[in-house]
């Protein structure tokens, strides 16, 4: 039987889509080609986590978002620094697993997405 193995592509609303990619492209280092993301090779590989909330759940913030973006993340600080330094709001909340470490923030159009470091044992 057929399985699904991983995420094939997250899709979401936007204000400006064009704006907003752009963005993404800037801080976040999201290659855009003929109008969408693909990610091959090395970055593409590793866990990819499914999961289901409740419909009251705060993980995804405050208000009505109904999905949340996960992006693995090579060094995590980095990416943090760089997304602050362009007026992104930040969760002061991080947390630390065995698994990897996690941070959030709020893209331009209000979005709250998670940024995942793998640990070491993970990413491979």
């Amino acid at each position: 039987m057929g399985k699904v193995v991983g995420v094939g592509g997250v899709f979401f609303r936007a204000k400006d889509p064009k704006g907003l990619h752009a963005w993404y492209v800037q801080h976040l280092g999201i290659p855009l080609t003929d109008g969408y993301t693909s990610f091959e090779g090395p970055e593409a590989q590793g866990t990819t986590a499914f999961s289901f909330f409740p419909e009251d759940t705060k993980y995804f913030g405050e208000g009505t978002q109904q999905a949340m973006f996960n992006f693995r993340v090579d060094v995590l600080d980095e990416v943090l620094e760089r997304i602050t330094a362009a007026g992104a709001r930040v969760d002061p909340k991080q947390e630390d697993y065995g698994f990897g470490r996690f941070a959030w923030f709020w893209d331009p159009e209000g979005n709250r997405v998670e940024l995942w470091e793998p640990s070491v044992e993970t990413a491979s």
